[in-house]
């Protein structure tokens, strides 16, 4: 299953192919999802705004409840692994009238067939308060941060197809110049954990928050995120790495938006049904406003610069307990749940301090549905780059309100209409869609117009287009 799986997103990687070299170049297109979180599709727009969607609350899927957890648990990493969805999380907890941690900082594991009902398993490895019954599956060195994930890389070893940072300082006894960072570690089955080098692999930066790491295999190299101070404000920084040893020289992400915020964890991960596609939900810090934090939205297509989005994605009134300093964390993590396809589902943190115990919500986003491009009454248009078309079809993810409709036209390298697919020729499109096919009347296909420079104009009027796929 997890070599059909790692194929068939090479396969997409391959197909894919980003638009290089002059501007005027078209963009090569494949089995191809287009999200329009940004323009890099789009020449020309006009009476149309991009709209940031927010994700709907769902149930409660964790309350940490346990002695070994408490009200600061933290660092919550998902992902699906097979048939099996895995989380990683901090078991921690704060006397808030002593100010004390009451117990050491643990590294706690829980597991999933459907990513709602969760289950803590006995994992009996390490001891706390006398007793082995619990699902801590490392404690030690990296516990405050420990973020783990499922190694893509195909030349990994099976010793170490699972992977992780946390932070901590060196550990030879008698090190007068003790070195802070964060270490690597490496697993073979995800719950039985080892240190793959006794000393911090990266060490320039501030790592006390949620640092994490992925294998690229666009790029074919380990990338890693983590915080910074910049200038005093805290940022990101990044690094890569071929063998996840040795870490090029972090360097500061650059933004479109010159805003100056603290960003606390970043939660960067390759968009699974577009790989070439970066989205991070980076924590705002408000450190003005009793250290409230608020998740927001950001999305890149090298890795380095984002686009961020200024509106919080998870409100404090979403549903309840997020108004409280650092209790409005966004998990790391974009899950597709069985029987889901129309559903994304992630995660964010509520009652941090606040409780006995905090936890762990789960909220739904549409599928694709981070961004759309939104039209009213009055029809709005756009116009796309030129592209370099090589397929049979072409889909889209929408959504009409009522009397609105979606009308797609096809433009040569002239900007001028290709016979039999003007927007009076195709057909009103309608309704709510996460893959729609375009259709055209008389049954003119797009066959015709494989290996040709194509533009598509695509009118609007009342909805929202999220995704084209071609």
């Amino acid at each position: 299953m997890k070599t059909q799986i790692l194929s068939f997103i090479t396969l997409l990687q391959l197909l894919t192919v980003c638009h290089s070299g002059n501007s005027a170049d078209p963009i090569r297109v494949e089995n191809h999802l287009e999200l329009f979180v940004d323009d890099k599709m789009i020449e020309s727009k006009r009476e149309i705004k991009s709209v940031l969607h927010r994700p709907k609350p769902a149930e409660v899927v964790l309350v940490t409840d346990q002695p070994w957890e408490g009200n600061t648990c933290a660092y919550y990493t998902l992902f699906q692994d097979g048939e099996r969805y895995r989380m990683y999380y901090r078991g921690s907890h704060y006397d808030t009238d002593r100010k004390t941690a009451t117990h050491e900082e643990v590294v706690c594991y829980a597991e999933s067939s459907d990513g709602i009902h969760w289950e803590k398993p006995n994992l009996g490895l390490f001891e706390f308060q006398g007793s082995k019954a619990n699902n801590i599956v490392w404690k030690g060195v990296g516990s405050h941060n420990f973020t783990p994930f499922l190694d893509s890389n195909p030349d990994c070893h099976p010793s170490s197809q699972y992977k992780a940072l946390g932070r901590g300082r060196s550990l030879r006894v008698g090190d007068t110049e003790s070195r802070h960072g964060l270490f690597a570690f490496q697993s073979a089955d995800g719950i039985h954990w080892e240190l793959m080098h006794e000393e911090p692999v990266i060490t320039e930066g501030a790592f006390d928050s949620q640092n994490l790491a992925f294998y690229d295999p666009i790029a074919g190299e380990y990338r890693e995120y983590h915080r910074w101070f910049n200038q005093g404000v805290r940022d990101i920084m990044f690094c890569t790495s071929k063998d996840f040893r040795n870490w090029t020289k972090p360097q500061g992400l650059t933004y479109i938006q010159a805003r100056r915020e603290h960003l606390y964890t970043n939660a960067i991960t390759p968009y699974f049904r577009s790989p070439q596609l970066y989205i991070g939900f980076p924590t705002r810090y408000l450190p003005d406003q009793g250290s409230r934090v608020e998740p927001t939205l950001m999305t890149s297509r090298d890795g380095m610069t984002f686009q961020r989005w200024s509106e919080p994605l998870i409100p404090e009134d979403a549903p309840s307990d997020r108004s409280g300093n650092r209790s409005n964390y966004m998990a790391r993590g974009i899950l597709q749940l069985p029987g889901s396809d129309s559903e994304l589902s992630v995660y964010a943190t509520e009652a941090y301090y606040t409780g006995p115990d905090s936890r762990l919500r789960r909220f739904t986003f549409r599928t694709d549905g981070f961004v759309s491009l939104r039209s009213e009454s009055d029809p709005g248009s756009l116009t796309t780059k030129s592209v370099l078309f090589s397929s049979k079809q072409l889909q889209i993810n929408f959504k009409t309100d009522a009397g609105g409709e979606i009308r797609i036209a096809i433009l040569d390298e002239q900007d001028q209409t290709v016979d039999g697919f003007g927007l009076e020729d195709c057909i009103p499109i309608r309704g709510d869609d996460i893959s729609r096919k375009v259709q055209w009347k008389g049954g003119n296909t797009l066959e015709s117009l494989e290996g040709k420079v194509i533009k598509l104009r695509i009118q609007l009027i009342n909805a929202d287009l999220f995704a084209v796929q071609f």
